[in-house]
């Protein structure tokens, strides 16, 4: 059950000329772009980048603040990735550059991306995934009415405003909604950029409404997508893909399987696993049936509903809720009994829709795969 930190010691003295760019360093890179890297990597106005190296001496400076540990980091596992990045001759000498990172309530948005020199003659853009933060969830959430959200329009703004600037070829990619920000990017990008990238990294990240899949700009880079989900996928089983994915292997169970750092690796590729969970199979068509049964209006008003109420319980981050759940719970108990009669019955009815169909297929449990 070897991961990404197994790869590093195997692979971390091999530079990208000697063992070319892999399934398992795509992983890593959209990985790094989790990291918040403010007044450590240059932004997009700046042409000079830094080092891994460099950036590791400056982030563990920045980690030993006295609330560092909670502004740099979104994965418990991230300090110790940027640390063996730095020592490795893989990574140490890679280039960040480009880094943006926006977040604005008012927008509901949550955006960053930075930019890798990988020293083989290409340049890898890595998208973030969402974050902790309630604003980062409830933009993900409001796919399911959207056709476009901000983060997919601020993703195709940054590629076109770096491409001019990047020597060489492209890879994008990212995690979660970073991949899907990742094909949105390429998708929507100029024509001239579409053909310098080569390969698009998407890693259990939700799909897309049918007008993407059926557009002219989906099309044209659809052969260059890679998929990569769990055997347990939940994230990235939402939504309309458009292309085949590959399905690997991970030493957690359930929805910890969304989890970069519990994918499984070998010395140049990711574990593969054949095919979902029936686990998997089941929640994924169970919620997108339910999500099917309402109009764009109706899902717009019950995601609109649950954040109003988490927002008034004062709730800012999921991990709020993983570390004082019995303080939140409280306070979001409380905000229900201030909500009104018709937002309460809009909540009722949808949950109640949802059990219908998860009992109108529960018989996928049951059923042996071939």
């Amino acid at each position: 059950m070897a991961n990404i930190f197994d790869y590093l010691s195997w692979r971390g003295d091999l530079c990208f000329s000697v063992s070319p760019f892999n399934p398992v360093d795509n992983v890593i890179l959209s990985q790094l772009s989790y990291l918040t890297l403010d007044d450590i990597v240059p932004g997009p106005q700046d042409k000079n980048g830094i080092s891994v190296a460099l950036a590791v001496r400056l982030y563990n400076e920045k980690l030993n603040s006295p609330e560092g540990l909670k502004t740099t980091s979104v994965f418990k596992e991230d300090p110790d990735l940027i640390r063996n990045l730095g020592a490795s001759r893989r990574f140490g000498n890679c280039q960040l550059f480009g880094y943006v990172n926006h977040f604005d309530t008012a927008r509901e948005i949550q955006f960053s991306a930075l930019c890798i020199y990988t020293g083989d003659g290409f340049c890898f853009a890595a998208f973030r995934g969402t974050d902790s933060s309630l604003v980062g969830w409830k933009e993900d959430f409001n796919m399911c009415f959207m056709d476009v959200i901000p983060s997919q329009l601020e993703a195709v703004k940054y590629l076109e405003k770096m491409a001019p600037m990047i020597k060489g070829n492209l890879r994008v990619g990212g995690h979660s909604k970073g991949g899907n920000l990742a094909i949105y990017a390429a998708s929507y990008c100029n024509k001239k950029i579409q053909q310098r990238i080569t390969d698009i990294y998407s890693n259990d990240a939700p799909g897309f409404h049918k007008n993407v899949i059926s557009s002219e700009g989906y099309n044209a880079i659809k052969g260059k997508i890679r998929t990569f989900v769990p055997q347990a996928s939940i994230i990235g089983m939402f939504l309309e893909h458009g292309s085949d994915y590959t399905v690997i292997k991970s030493s957690e169970s359930g929805l910890l399987q969304h989890s970069l750092y519990s994918w499984e690796v070998t010395r140049n590729d990711l574990v593969r696993a054949g095919k979902t969970t029936i686990s998997s199979r089941f929640v994924n068509k169970t919620l997108r049936e339910w999500v099917d049964s309402f109009d764009n209006a109706s899902r717009e008003q019950f995601i609109e509903a649950l954040y109003n109420i988490l927002s008034s319980a004062d709730v800012k981050s999921t991990s709020e809720l993983e570390s004082s759940w019995l303080s939140a719970a409280g306070r979001v108990l409380k905000s229900l009994g201030n909500i009104d009669v018709s937002t309460k019955k809009l909540i009722n009815k949808t949950l109640a829709e949802l059990f219908r169909s998860a009992s109108r297929n529960i018989d996928t449990i049951f059923k042996q795969d071939d």
